[in-house]
């Protein structure tokens, strides 16, 4: 499992490099590329604080809308038999396939705790 930093709803990936002897990673779930490193986990953990600030005051004064990881939409690529069933069995129990899908993957978490 990887360790994840977050930070005013950002979430950073953790990472190491041997070979650079260096923690690094990069906010998730953004458009844009934003990357932190530190030699130490409590230089890590500063670096992913001030590079989301940064990216906060850097999307304020460009006036576009700050980005937050993980919006609450995306994109799921099913098989179209797949696609078919799943649509089928939400109208089946008066629902959505959006909604279906939405409890599926809450039923899901909910057996992986």
């Amino acid at each position: 499992m990887n360790d994840v930093l977050t930070y005013k709803g950002y979430i950073g990936s953790v990472h190491f490099s041997a070979g650079d002897n260096v923690f690094f990673g990069k906010i998730e779930g953004i458009n844009d590329l934003v990357t932190f490193e530190g030699e130490t986990v409590p230089e890590l953990k500063n670096a992913f604080r001030h590079v989301v600030d940064e990216h906060i005051k850097d999307c304020e004064r460009e006036n576009i809308p700050v980005e937050k990881s993980y919006k609450g939409s995306f994109n799921v690529r099913l098989s179209p038999d797949l696609h078919r069933r799943a649509a089928i069995s939400a109208k089946m129990y008066g629902t959505t396939l959006n909604t279906f899908v939405k409890e599926a993957i809450e039923r899901r978490l909910e057996l992986s705790h």
